[in-house]
């Protein structure tokens, strides 16, 4: 993508805004940059630009192109002719022909995270980019390398361009907070498929019908939640899925069945998702802070046995918690220890489910009371899993944020 005397604004200043500058400066030192973000931007050399506050969108009318970053809704966006662009896409045009990317609401990470470790042990070089690991900008001048892109629906919506292998894990309602409907949402996410081309991947779910139903010029591969295999770490359907679309790719790629055998017996969840915190005065504690929506908080229950205490809830990205209630009752869920702002909401769904016994609710608004609840409710020999079922931002900076001070607090109130 040729940028030469063209103004360029970055769209957003958080962690890819600054891996986009850094691209900028190497590539095109003397195009003139400007640096856009509702927060205030501190630290940046005179010689760019600034606009931050309730109206920095405005800032797009003094400039060619835009490198917009996710989360920064396209529907707000006035343009007139400006070149809309991302650090998604110009990756992709250098580097189509090496990315595996990976969609999907529920599993992105652990598929990515396996296909990752699948092809490290079979001595291929790789790097996980994107959601996962550093941002795609960041990786730009590597060659002869494989690219594991874990690819968020925020990143697809405005993607012109597809990658090589495209793989779509499943579809539940997700962002409508941000999408508003359902099928906005699906259609960010078809364009992991969209653009591709006859010599391209597309490997799906055959599970969901909408995932069948797409049309695509690339080689369509299904897989689904196939139980032939002997040795896995985890039991739920969700993750066979994420294995077999693991198992699809790596043998497109021609590795040996052993080396991926070996790799999913010896795999281990990573920070956030079903990670094992460890035994503290005789609780088992879980933390799964990357479940974010309903269908992954019902897959961490039925990962694990013996879930005495649930901690649930976090900001509101519109979600049916229905089924989830249904889950909670079924699993016979003693205490529920609650944060706003959907605590309550899943809550109320559990009493219109009109249970024998309700669950003994605590309602916190730190972790700091919620791991203290866990220590005092939960029996001994028994588990506590925060699954929260829903975004982070009411109380935290992110869902790593939640998880961290749930490890910490484990740790520190263990000692009293």
């Amino acid at each position: 993508m040729d940028f030469k005397n063209k103004k360029i604004l970055i769209l957003g200043f958080g962690k890819e805004g600054e891996s986009s500058l850094k691209f900028l400066k190497r590539y095109y030192p003397h195009n003139e940059i400007g640096i856009a973000d509702k927060q205030k931007i501190k630290g940046l050399p005179k010689k760019y630009k600034s606009f931050s506050g309730k109206d920095y969108l405005k800032a797009i009318n003094n400039y060619d192109v835009i490198i917009k970053t996710p989360g920064i809704n396209i529907k707000d966006l006035k343009l007139k002719k400006q070149i809309l662009t991302s650090q998604t896409e110009i990756f992709l045009k250098k580097h189509k022909k090496k990315t595996i990317a990976i969609t999907g609401t529920k599993g992105k990470g652990i598929t990515a995270n396996l296909i990752y470790k699948i092809l490290k042990n079979a001595g291929k070089k790789v790097e996980l980019v994107g959601n996962m690991g550093k941002p795609a900008l960041d990786f730009y001048d590597k060659r002869n390398s494989w690219f594991v892109f874990e690819i968020s629906s925020h990143q697809l919506e405005d993607l012109k361009m597809s990658p090589y292998i495209a793989i779509f894990l499943n579809v539940y309602p997700d962002h409508l907070d941000f999408f508003k409907t359902f099928n906005r949402y699906f259609t960010a996410k078809k364009n992991i498929t969209t653009h591709q081309l006859k010599s391209d991947y597309f490997i799906y779910n055959k599970n969901f019908k909408k995932l069948k139903a797409i049309k695509t010029k690339a080689k369509k591969i299904p897989f689904s939640k196939n139980r032939g295999l002997k040795e896995i770490p985890f039991k739920s359907d969700w993750f066979l899925e994420n294995i077999n679309a693991a198992i699809a790719v790596t043998k497109l790629l021609k590795i040996k069945q052993g080396i991926i055998d070996k790799t999913i017996k010896n795999y281990k969840p990573f920070n956030n998702r079903l990670e094992i915190v460890g035994v503290f005065k005789d609780i088992r504690f879980i933390n799964d802070s990357a479940a974010t929506i309903p269908e992954a908080t019902i897959a961490g229950l039925n990962n694990f046995d013996n879930i005495d205490t649930l901690i649930l809830g976090g900001s509101d990205k519109k979600s049916n918690f229905k089924n989830l209630a249904k889950e909670i009752i079924k699993k016979k869920v003693k205490t529920l220890i609650l944060f706003p702002i959907t605590g309550e909401k899943i809550y109320q769904e559990i009493k219109k489910a009109k249970p024998k016994v309700l669950p003994k609710i605590i309602k916190v608004k730190n972790m700091k009371q919620a791991v203290t609840a866990c220590y005092k409710y939960t029996n001994k020999g028994k588990s506590c899993l925060l699954s929260p079922a829903s975004a982070s931002f009411t109380s935290f900076i992110n869902y790593e944020d939640r998880g961290n001070q749930f490890k910490e607090y484990i740790k520190k109130l263990a000692k009293k």
